[in-house]
């Protein structure tokens, strides 16, 4: 299976008990319900994946630290280090975002998002639907409609139809031609880990 750690630990030949190997290769014929079990056992919580082959790799490791130790503290502390020295994004990223510009008034200010399917601010869109005008006014920060501002236009699709829609949809409102590939938001994660 080439579940080794122990030559993380230093050793020059990497090997393993024989009983913990045929421990782990009877992982796989156990059902996923049975790893769940096992699962529960070793690690104290829920397994969250359903990925039976993942499930045998994150017990058959587990059962290895047991019964041989886990990463030394330098490994750990290297770790560390490298966790500490990576990029994070902190938003998802979104097809639908386009020319992010930071605000020219706050140099230190993260950059705001705008979909560029909504209007300008003051656009009035209007729709009919079964004999109803629906009209509604793009505000910097959500939509007024029948003299009630909502944050999404499916949620006044939903108020006007007393059906759930999808707003960009129910207005008629399409993304642009966009370039190939949007660019990235990330920022670095300083001063969050240990000098």
């Amino acid at each position: 299976m080439g579940l080794q750690l122990s030559h993380l630990r230093g050793d020059r030949e990497p090997h393993m008990d024989a009983s913990l190997s045929r421990q782990i290769d009877e992982l796989r014929n156990l059902t996923l319900s049975q790893l769940m079990i096992k699962y529960v056992e070793l690690f104290g919580e829920p397994l969250r994946s359903h990925h039976k082959q993942q499930v045998i790799r994150r017990i058959g490791w587990r059962l290895q630290v047991l019964a041989e130790g886990g990463l030394s503290e330098r490994a750990r502390r290297r770790a560390l280090e490298i966790a500490c020295d990576v990029d994070l994004r902190v938003v998802p990223p979104n097809r639908h975002l386009e020319g992010l510009h930071p605000d020219p008034h706050n140099a230190g200010s993260v950059p705001s998002a705008k979909d560029n399917r909504i209007p300008e601010r003051g656009t009035v869109l209007v729709r009919n639907f079964k004999g109803k005008r629906i009209s509604v006014t793009v505000l910097e920060h959500g939509f007024d409609y029948d003299g009630r501002v909502f944050k999404s236009l499916s949620a006044v699709a939903r108020q006007a139809t007393g059906t759930a829609w999808n707003g960009y949809a129910f207005f008629g409102l399409r993304s642009p031609q966009r370039s190939a590939s949007p660019g990235r938001d990330r920022v670095n994660n300083e001063g969050s880990c240990p000098a």
